[in-house]
């Protein structure tokens, strides 16, 4: 197997110049020029081989390269992972490498946000590039094994997968033992204290304040967690050093980033990289298909923030920026709701869900959130009055940070921003009026799921 060497460098060779282009694109989707986890072949060729993959990228070395040298690399790169938290990549594997006991290395490709399809394209479409990251995170920590976790539903995304595992096998690229796990169908199972849970056999239950992980994880045994956008990146930084992956993205954030279009734009479902300052106007009106300003956007996932239309328009998608800003890209989700839709009831809509979906430890998800979804109910209904409102205000304050995980804290927020954005609206439901039926609108997809009853 040819091998490329891990440099702190661009590296310009004839297989794929576009990859170390001077002039980048601000965004882009699968197969536009200048990307970078996107680039090669376009969607609808679909899934990359391994052949069109090293021709493309060459291959990495695994052994030539000492572990410390490799997290060293990912250090001075600055790579956080893609998940949400947007924890150092490098601190992880250090803990791991440190820690007692032979590590384990988990690609986490469950991608439980249901609108949410970056992951997933990416299997589809580069399921080299991930395997690859994964071999890396495993060398970088000396781990024997790698488990991808995984919804076995994503038909598309698992055939690729499989394909690919069949590739390297056959070019005996094998480095580390690979196992497959279908993962639970529930919302929070994707979380990294929920993933360790249920693969150390005990329900994917996630956990406040529990220990990192990459030291005390699945059997007691040190288990990097990265899901499978952190792991693609990691691919890169291994063949083009780390002063490269910093030449896009920000300082405080290097690299790029894949975000989901979603809801009301022209192609739901949508993944485009993005790779340089733009904001979310910029991109909803080249990729969504977008020729006005929409009402409203829901960034960041089901349980985000909702920000009105104007003051999106004009949002930078930056990590860092949204962060400073009491914001967050979080799985990477942009949802734009349909102007004909009442965000009102369409948050109503989202919180029954996600009250379902807790994982029943504890009393703020259990009892707290169907009450919260009793109170939106009311208000779309017309039952509330201004006093009501004061008290789901009450209400969502006293189950903010109050949980075993993070899932209730992130419902609260996702009901607050309702409030300071559909402020209309508000006044018109309090004055006792009722959302007229529009079927066929609610086009922010959810799984059935059984409403809870408060």
């Amino acid at each position: 197997m040819s091998a490329v060497e891990i440099v702190d460098k661009p590296v310009l060779r004839d297989r794929d110049t576009s990859m170390v282009l001077d002039e980048t694109p601000l965004f882009g989707v699968a197969g536009s020029p200048g990307t970078r986890l996107l680039a090669g072949p376009a969607q609808s060729m679909g899934a990359e081989s391994l052949d069109s993959h090293v021709r493309r990228l060459g291959a990495v070395d695994t052994i030539r390269t000492t572990p410390q040298a490799l997290r060293d690399t990912v250090r001075a790169s600055g790579l956080m992972g893609r998940g949400g938290a947007g924890f150092p990549t490098a601190t992880k594997f250090d803990l791991a490498a440190s820690a007692p006991g032979t590590p384990i290395v988990v690609v986490n490709a469950s991608e439980g946000e249901p609108a949410s399809a970056k992951d997933r394209t990416l299997l589809e479409l580069r399921p080299h590039l991930i395997l690859d990251g994964a071999d890396l995170a495993a060398a970088a920590v000396g781990a024997n094994e790698i488990v991808i976790y995984l919804h076995r539903a994503h038909l598309r995304s698992n055939a690729a997968l499989e394909q690919a595992l069949a590739e390297r096998r056959g070019a005996k690229m094998d480095t580390a033992h690979i196992r497959l796990i279908d993962a639970p169908a529930r919302y929070v199972a994707g979380e990294t204290s929920a993933v360790v849970s249920y693969l150390g056999g005990h329900g994917a239950i996630p956990r406040r304040g529990a220990k990192p992980a990459a030291q005390v994880g699945i059997a007691n045994r040190p288990t990097v967690v990265n899901n499978a956008e952190t792991l693609a990146h990691l691919a890169l930084v291994a063949r083009f050093g780390a002063s490269w992956f910093a030449q896009v993205g920000t300082p405080e954030a290097p690299g790029s980033t894949l975000i989901t279009l979603a809801g009301s734009v022209v192609s739901p479902g949508q993944v485009v990289e993005v790779l340089g300052p733009v904001t979310i106007g910029q991109v909803l009106e080249r990729v969504g298909g977008l020729d006005a300003v929409p009402r409203a956007i829901l960034l960041g996932g089901y349980a985000g923030t909702w920000i009105d239309g104007e003051t999106a328009w004009r949002t930078p998608l930056d990590r860092h920026g949204l962060k400073a800003h009491g914001m967050s890209l979080g799985c990477g989700l942009v949802a734009v709701l349909h102007d004909e839709v009442c965000g009102l009831a369409e948050t109503a809509r989202l919180v029954a869900w996600l009250a379902g979906e807790s994982s029943g430890q504890c009393g703020s998800c259990v009892f707290g959130l169907p009450v919260l979804s009793g109170f939106i109910d009311d208000i779309i209904a017309g039952r509330s009055r201004r006093g009501d409102v004061r008290r789901l205000r009450e209400h969502a304050a006293s189950v903010r940070g109050r949980g075993a995980c993070g899932h209730p804290t992130g419902v609260v927020t996702l009901v607050e921003s309702a409030l300071e954005t559909f402020t209309p609206e508000l006044a018109r439901h309090l004055r006792g009026e009722v959302c007229e039926s529009h079927d066929g609108l609610d086009h922010f997809p959810l799984p059935l799921s059984p409403k809870p009853r408060p």
